[in-house]
């Protein structure tokens, strides 16, 4: 039962709603199902990655820290992914993660993605087209917030 759950929750997932759904039961028996307690970091900010998170229950808060100060960007909740962007590029994470309440995940490891996503190409450019999508929204998202302070500096506010 608790599979099922897992699998149905991928197929919820934007990143993977293109994606066979026998792949996906493969998937899901490769993630480790994690619980964190409210307040608990999942990931930090500058920590080198090695894994991606799927949300099975519970909510989650994106801290992103800069020049001193942290602010809470995004809230994540069921079927949303995070933490894929450090793992695929090899980068360090680029925002903390904590839980507001109980938070089940499924974790994915990276050499299990990788090899995922290398046999079955299809679920590469599902989660290359949600990715995009992702940049797309922060991009205009960025943009607006500069036309915001750009107004905001002319008008001597």
């Amino acid at each position: 039962m608790k599979f099922e759950a897992e699998v149905n929750a991928l197929q919820r997932t934007p990143m993977f709603q293109g994606v066979d759904p026998s792949r996906l039961r493969l998937l899901a028996f490769m993630g480790e199902d994690r619980t964190f307690r409210d307040g608990e970091l999942i990931v930090r900010q500058g920590e080198t990655s090695d894994s991606a998170y799927l949300i099975l229950s519970g909510k989650a808060d994106v801290i992103v820290e800069f020049g001193g100060s942290s602010s809470v960007v995004a809230q994540l909740g069921q079927s949303e992914v995070f933490g894929e962007m450090a793992m695929l590029c090899e980068t360090p994470r680029t925002a903390t993660v904590r839980a507001t309440g109980e938070l089940r995940t499924l974790l994915f490891e990276r050499e299990g993605m990788l090899r995922l996503l290398r046999e079955f190409p299809e679920m590469a450019i599902e989660m290359s087209r949600s990715l995009a999508q992702r940049l797309e929204r922060t991009t205009m998202e960025l943009a607006r917030m500069r036309a915001g302070s750009s107004a905001d500096a002319s008008s001597g506010a």
